[in-house]
């Protein structure tokens, strides 16, 4: 349920974005290239004698605010809508479908995510985590519900017999143990 940038000004500042992310470093924990026990992830070095904290030429720039985004599309998802994460159906009445897009929080179950769901196509909000709901038929249910009391006996009788062999093999061991002890 993607739709096309909400306005020109938010298209141009998108753009931008992308250019000056291309011109942008690709920040990595400093001495990550050297060492396999550090990862990767940005960590802000604090040595006395760090070359990336002292900016030495020929090491890795440190992040700074001038690496910073376009102040316009901070924020925007690259659709160009800004993300709102929604709980409920009810939070959608303060939504503009103009500039926002909902984001369905994942800790949402079926049924409310479908009332969102439907809720959102009635108002035309774009839905940025959409996917497709699969809902089975009563009948379905009702026949996987047959077909799995029709099997439970048969594990039940399995499980009886497994069970007892067990307690077999626990009294062999028992018996063991006490001959040991003897001697």
């Amino acid at each position: 349920m993607s739709e096309k940038n909400p306005s020109p000004q938010t298209g141009k500042a998108l753009r931008l974005r992308r250019r000056v992310k291309g011109k942008k470093p690709r920040f990595v924990r400093p001495e990550s290239w050297r060492y396999v026990r550090l990862k990767e992830g940005w960590r802000h070095p604090r040595g006395l004698d760090n070359k990336v904290r002292k900016s030495f030429k020929g090491w890795p720039p440190l992040v700074s605010i001038g690496f910073r985004g376009p102040r316009v599309a901070r924020g925007l998802h690259p659709s160009g809508y800004k993300e709102v994460l929604v709980y409920y159906a009810e939070r959608l009445k303060d939504i503009d479908p103009k500039t926002e897009a909902i984001r369905i929080s994942h800790t949402v179950g079926k049924r409310k995510r479908a009332g969102i769901i439907a809720e959102a196509r009635k108002r035309k909000i774009a839905i940025l985590n959409f996917r497709q709901v699969k809902e089975t038929a009563p009948e379905e249910e009702a026949k996987e519900e047959e077909k799995s009391k029709e099997t439970e006996p048969e594990k039940k009788e399995g499980t009886d017999e497994v069970a007892e062999e067990e307690e077999s093999v626990k009294e062999k061991k028992t018996k063991r143990q006490r001959r040991r002890r003897k001697e």
